[in-house]
């Protein structure tokens, strides 16, 4: 299911993108970090053997891009997750993107983990190339795995959305427009599909996708899918 990043956003960013790598198997932190050090728009900053370790080493390397584990001793990836966003936004900095490293392509924990607000997901036996554009893809501000994948994954684990909590004032403030491409997106329907059902450039659509995200701050399209589910407005 993990949807392959997007070729224009995956370019080289003009600056080093810093990587931290949390994981509790050290044969594969090694083969990650050759992979990471190979290329020269990365910089591989720091890694841990459990999530613990790994907040501490985030903290310590403000680094672009966390990749991590799921399942790990001591503090598993979910909690790392969260923990690693909580301090981030404690201290008034721009929080690092986070990358799911799972081992299965219909994975609950996964789910969890975007819930808990990480940018996606890569397979561990994912190629080299794949999880390299991957890095790009998230550190360009674009999610990788797609709504529609996210969707499915929240139907297949999680498919009662909470409509018994309160809507979010935020969303008082989209207009009859936004409200429409945001039910479009939370479907999963791509900027081409929404535009056409729409009568729109995708142009347009992208610029109406953008002010929504802005205005109920929302990182990507995948975490305006959570908000969705998590509030009851996916019908």
């Amino acid at each position: 299911m993990s949807i392959a990043p997007d070729s224009t956003t995956a370019q080289a960013t003009a600056s080093t993108i810093k990587v931290v790598l949390v994981d509790d198997q050290a044969l594969f932190r090694a083969g990650i970090r050759m992979v990471v050090s190979s290329q020269r728009d990365l910089e591989f900053v720091g890694e841990a053997g459990d999530g613990e370790e790994g907040v501490e080493v985030v903290a310590r390397t403000h680094p672009d891009v966390v990749l991590m584990d799921i399942r790990m001793p001591v503090m598993d990836g979910i909690a790392a997750t969260a923990a690693i966003l909580e301090q981030a936004d404690r201290e008034g900095r721009r929080a690092p993107r986070i990358l799911v490293l799972t081992t299965f392509d219909l994975d609950e924990a996964a789910t969890r983990a975007i819930r808990g607000g990480a940018s996606g997901f890569v397979l561990k036996d994912s190629d080299p190339e794949f999880l390299l554009a991957a890095i790009r893809t998230v550190h360009a501000g674009t999610s990788v795995i797609a709504a529609s994948a996210t969707r499915e994954l929240f139907e297949h684990f999680d498919g009662r959305a909470s409509a018994t909590k309160a809507v979010p004032p935020q969303f008082a403030s989209l207009t009859t427009r936004e409200r429409d491409i945001f039910q479009s997106a939370a479907r999963g329907l791509s900027n081409s599909e929404i535009a056409q059902l729409e009568y729109l450039s995708e142009a347009t659509v992208k610029t109406h996708i953008s002010r929504i995200l802005a205005k109920l701050s929302l990182r990507d399209r995948v975490q305006l899918v959570v908000y969705a589910y998590e509030h009851g407005l996916t019908a």
